[in-house]
């Protein structure tokens, strides 16, 4: 039963975790990758093949790049710092970039920390959203918060195989239903610790249409909020921005960041491109995987461009 407006603005209230692992956490449901999650994650590891769940990032064709045709050592950026010896070196060449991009929105694969979004005036675990400034940044539930990277038994759930159709429509919904008919079908079962990445095909109609994610898309309908907590998922991903947009609520328009972020903690995996791993699994016949995702380690920042490897 689709839940009304005032039921999924309730989520905030029984969906949260504030407190809940201490007043001073910013893990959220990280919380529930313990080491013995990890560990049991590693039997994941059936055939030893590895696959990339991120989009190939394109660089600005602007961007600045810096080769030595001719080698120039003292060119090197620190060159000055080294002994005498470095300058005259002469055999070797270098290459070298600078990046400026943004992450956040619709199109890099990227993680969201819990402290992305505020709702009335709030962060994750009860905190005031003035721990977020334009010039200092976050000093609250950032990126920096999983310094030690994300380790766990990954569960690819395929709706589009479920529903017998190549890819899910701009503005289809995923509702509880499906998450539980695709674990019927691959015979697997989410468990406590475990990050959900969800399939709605969007990879394959933007290679076959050249569609790229608009303000329309399929995804997680704020309904699968309840069972992601009942389970105890600590992440989850999709190959779309996560919600089904439009949201069907009118005072929420992002139900899953807005509730999943600051109520729960719930880290979240953007933008996706799980092909290869739903081709992977179709062909192996598994359909759960060891989960590998480290963010870069940027302070004060909420979030980081990220390119999971599930291996099987």
């Amino acid at each position: 039963m689709t839940p009304t407006q005032d039921e999924v603005l309730a989520y905030f209230t029984t969906l949260a975790n504030w407190g809940r692992w201490g007043n001073d956490d910013e893990l959220g449901t990280l919380n529930h990758i313990t080491d013995e999650v990890r560990r049991a994650a590693a039997h994941a590891v059936r055939h030893g093949r590895s696959v990339s769940c991120a989009w190939e990032l394109t660089a600005p064709t602007d961007m600045d790049r810096s080769t030595t045709t001719i080698p120039r050592a003292v060119d090197m950026p620190g060159a000055e710092h080294m002994p005498t010896h470095f300058h005259r070196d002469r055999r070797w060449g270098s290459t070298n970039e600078r990046l400026a991009f943004t992450y956040h929105g619709n199109t890099v694969t990227h993680l969201d920390a819990p402290c992305h979004l505020t709702w009335d005036g709030k962060l994750y675990n009860n905190r005031p959203h003035t721990q977020v400034t334009t010039e200092g940044g976050t000093t609250w539930a950032g990126v920096t918060a999983a310094a030690n990277g994300i380790t766990t038994r990954g569960v690819l759930l395929d709706i589009p195989a479920v529903r017998d159709v190549p890819w899910l429509q701009p503005g289809e919904a995923v509702h509880p239903t499906d998450l539980e008919q695709a674990e019927r079908r691959q015979n697997t079962k989410v468990r406590p610790g475990d990050a959900v990445l969800l399939r709605t095909g969007y990879g394959r109609a933007r290679r076959e249409t050249g569609d790229n994610t608009g303000l329309t898309h399929s995804g997680w309908h704020a309904s699968c909020l309840p069972w992601l907590h009942d389970r105890g998922v600590a992440l989850i991903g999709a190959d779309t921005p996560q919600d089904v947009q439009p949201s069907g609520y009118q005072n929420i328009l992002m139900p899953i960041h807005a509730i999943g972020l600051v109520a729960m903690g719930l880290w979240l995996l953007d933008n996706c491109d799980l092909e290869a791993c739903a081709t992977t699994a179709m062909s192996l016949s598994q359909w759960d995987f060891h989960l590998t995702v480290a963010p870069l380690r940027l302070a004060a920042t909420s979030g980081s461009p990220v390119n999971p490897i599930a291996t099987f």
